[in-house]
């Protein structure tokens, strides 16, 4: 057994530089915070410029590498531009988290085609977007890489009426995530994916608020509903999500390619 490598090894992402789009809140930030503290470089590619700001000391002040690019990843310049500034600097691009997702409910009735192309134009294309330019540069690295896809229990089960734009969405990243493992397994960059379950982030607490409420419903009991769904019985945490998105950006994970994860407290099993 001596040839085994130790465990502090194996988690240890330093000398590697990510990307990890959405990555200044909730689950993004849950997923930056742990590669952060496992040694990798990391840049936040997000929308959000304040609150990118903010992570990124939130990082640097605990003496790790952190820098913040702002980005709409359904725009390929942006990620072209995204890419360019991870290399520059940070001398290499090894890890990929595609983190960056909307979820606006609404019913099919109330749906505008602008509604479904936005949804799945930052869901989706921004994927392929990032994936695309990302593995151009790890393959000119020549030395692999880990992309992450984060999906939902949508991709394989409908949560709540409200979301066929999301559903729709993460259905095709997670089959985006089966082929485009197939394509890179040859370049030695493996491809995975973590459906997350119910995660208390601020943007669920956004979209909560703004949910329009029907005459008679108590929304305390339509949650302790949902919670009573869970085999937990609890809300998941982002930090949940970030140890699992360590296990897979490290050599935890060697030998697998286009998977996905369900991290939802057993909530699929009801």
């Amino acid at each position: 057994m001596s040839d085994l490598s130790p465990i502090n090894n194996i988690i240890n992402l330093s000398g590697k530089a990510a990307v990890v789009t959405g990555g200044a809140m909730g689950i993004g930030f849950g997923i930056t915070y742990r590669l952060a503290e496992a040694g990798a470089k990391v840049m936040i590619a997000d929308f959000k410029e304040a609150e990118s700001l903010i992570a990124v000391r939130k990082l640097t002040e605990k003496g790790w590498t952190a820098k913040s690019v702002k980005v709409d990843v359904s725009n390929e310049e942006n990620v072209k531009k995204m890419v360019a500034e991870t290399v520059s600097a940070f001398g290499s691009l090894d890890i990929l988290v595609n983190n960056a997702g909307i979820y606006p409910s609404m019913t099919l009735s109330q749906m505008s085609l602008v509604d479904f192309d936005k949804v799945l134009s930052v869901n989706l294309k921004g994927v392929f977007l990032c994936t695309k330019y990302v593995c151009e540069q790890m393959i000119k690295q020549g030395k692999g890489g880990k992309i992450i896809n984060i999906t939902s229990i949508d991709a394989l089960h409908p949560s709540s009426i409200g979301l066929a734009h999301y559903d729709a969405s993460k259905h095709g990243v997670w089959g985006f995530t089966k082929n485009v493992a197939l394509e890179l397994a040859s370049h030695k960059i493996w491809v995975n994916a973590i459906a997350p379950g119910g995660i208390a982030t601020p943007g669920v607490q956004v979209m909560q608020g703004k949910a329009p409420v029907p005459a008679g419903v108590d929304m305390s009991k339509m949650l302790e509903g949902f919670l009573a769904k869970i085999p937990m019985h609890r809300m998941g945490e982002p930090d949940d999500i970030g140890k699992v998105a360590l296990f897979l950006a490290s050599d935890m994970s060697s030998y697998m390619t286009g998977s996905q994860i369900v991290v939802d407290g057993g909530v699929l099993l009801s």
